[in-house]
């Protein structure tokens, strides 16, 4: 592995043979502030650094990034073709996050004024589900900005650092098309979640929109139809039966299929399923989607469904129209099965987990008192704590 883990620390049994450049959990344990969910929560006062630090140049992710999409050429380039039996090797690189300052190269590549703004954004479009309202409360991103410029700033911030990206991942495709080894090594490209960017007035991710949970999936190599598109959700979690379909090495647990099955025409009538018990949510949020229909539920708040075919933006929430109570009815189903329990109950058990973990680091007050990390700093680089 090359880069970015997020494990406790290097001496957890991650599966990977040598890591370079990894990046873990700050302090083994990250930012604990997460776990304060209730009415107590404080307002993170490091959100508004998102507007204010945001413009072009350099920041510690960019130079990490450039640090790591060197380290995979060289390892492309200079130990892989002396390997004999099948390798794999994940690079993980960490932008597009905050902070949104891009090497200027990119943040100049579209004028700001010809940036289009975030749907939704006005004050009086924004949904007002009160699974949204906790979490703009908590993590008050939008609080800071305080004009259109700076709105523009951030934007530009961000699909700067979309097009860095996407610079590194080409010098790493080119090095390993240079080692001669492209024809018969299978690549795939994916994210661990998305970014709001501003749509809905939000910012980050923390939410079952498409903006946060609608990665992007490619695969190409051996055995993946060539320029073609499948409809069927698929997950992160599907990526450790593709590595074991790939390299031959057992099988994957339930659950996991492998996406070149699914990209020839497997599984088409699966379920994508996601939730969320962290920072700024008072209540657990559980998503089922299939092909045509995405369902979310939360233990005490309004559900909300969305019909993806006739609105792929989500702007129209169906969550308790009388007409679509079978679909609900499905869902809900669905979701019980999968969960082998109920959300709120599930809900509960997360809540004290979490209680437990916040009296093993000093109680509520003391992580509150020790303040809060806008990002996980790469390696060398001290924590900023806010």
């Amino acid at each position: 592995s090359i880069g970015k883990l997020h494990y406790r620390d290097g001496t957890d049994d991650n599966g990977f043979s040598e890591e370079k450049l990894a990046m873990h959990v700050v302090g083994g344990v990250g930012d604990l502030l997460s776990l304060v969910r209730d009415e107590t929560a404080p307002k993170r006062r490091g959100a508004a650094k998102l507007a204010q630090g945001a413009g072009p140049g350099e920041s510690d992710y960019t130079r990490y990034d450039r640090d790591i999409a060197a380290a995979a050429q060289i390892w492309l380039r200079e130990e892989a073709p002396r390997i004999e039996e099948p390798w794999c090797l994940f690079v993980s690189i960490v932008t597009p996050h905050f902070p949104l300052i891009a090497p200027p190269e990119h943040y100049y590549a579209t004028p700001l004024d010809q940036l289009p703004l975030p749907k939704l954004y006005a004050p009086a479009d924004r949904p007002r589900h009160p699974f949204l309202e906790d979490y703009r409360t908590t993590n008050a991103y939008d609080d800071a900005v305080d004009s259109d410029a700076t709105l523009r700033r951030m934007l530009a911030g961000y699909y700067g650092l979309v097009g860095f990206m996407d610079e590194q991942v080409g010098k790493i495709l080119a090095a390993l098309e240079a080692s001669g080894q492209a024809a018969q090594t299978r690549v795939l490209y994916s994210s661990d979640h998305g970014d709001s960017v501003g749509a809905r007035g939000l910012w980050g991710k923390s939410n079952m929109y498409a903006e946060s949970v609608g990665i992007p999936m490619i695969l190409v190599g051996d055995g993946v139809p060539a320029a073609a598109r499948c409809a069927t959700p698929v997950s992160l979690t599907d990526v450790f039966a593709t590595a074991t379909d790939c390299l031959g090495v057992g099988s994957a647990p339930a659950g996991s299929e492998s996406l070149i099955a699914i990209a020839n025409g497997a599984a088409t009538d699966r379920m994508g399923f996601s939730e969320y018990h962290a920072t700024g949510s008072r209540q657990a949020a559980f998503m089922l989607r299939d092909q045509h229909f995405k369902y979310v539920r939360y233990p005490a708040y309004p559900p909300q469904l969305f019909d993806l075919q006739a609105d792929p933006e989500e702007l129209h929430d169906l969550g308790e129209d009388p007409a679509h109570a079978a679909t609900r009815a499905r869902f809900e189903a669905a979701l019980h099965a999968r969960l082998k329990d109920t959300p709120e109950a599930i809900d509960a058990r997360v809540k004290a987990r979490q209680a437990v973990i916040l009296a093993q680091h000093g109680g509520r007050d003391a992580v509150m008192s020790r303040g809060e990390i806008p990002y996980s700093p790469p390696p060398g680089v001290r924590p900023d704590w806010s």
